[in-house]
């Protein structure tokens, strides 16, 4: 819950500042001038970039959640069995093993959107948020993709 409630904030935040920079470029477009017209309009295209991103990184995480979801009332969400160090940090030598386990549980699977959301975890588990979001990315295709069943 924690999670929600922070991308919630900087998702308003960030909304907030997509709204003063547009407003901002709006007021030096109206000013009238070929530069300001064109400072304008680039300092509009900005924010409509970051909308975008917002936008498909909302999209991402609902669609991981709903596949947790899913995983979760199926039974099937990895349980949490790294080592932690005293400080409380994921020991690294457990998440190698635990990632290796997934990693082949993926090869023998490959289109089995289960084994993609597991590694992608193992992968963030393991530090390397990259591989995790790619790995996610292809179980929420999976996902999308699965035939229905009657």
């Amino acid at each position: 819950m924690r999670a929600k409630i922070t991308y919630a904030v900087t998702a308003a935040v960030l909304v907030f500042y997509f709204v003063l920079a547009g407003s901002r470029g709006v007021l030096l477009i109206r000013h009238g001038t070929l530069l300001t017209v064109t400072f304008g309009v680039a300092v509009l295209i900005l924010p409509l970039i970051g909308v975008w991103f917002l936008w498909k990184n909302t999209q991402f995480v609902r669609r991981a959640n709903a596949l947790a979801a899913a995983l979760d009332a199926e039974g099937g969400l990895p349980v949490d069995e790294l080592e932690r160090t005293p400080s409380g940090r994921i020991d690294r030598a457990s998440a190698d093993a635990v990632f290796e386990r997934r990693r082949e549980e993926t090869e023998d699977h490959p289109d089995d959107w289960r084994c993609w959301f597991r590694l992608a975890v193992a992968y963030q588990d393991a530090r390397d948020t990259p591989r995790a979001r790619k790995a996610m990315q292809r179980a929420i295709a999976l996902h999308a993709d699965k035939p229905v069943r009657a």
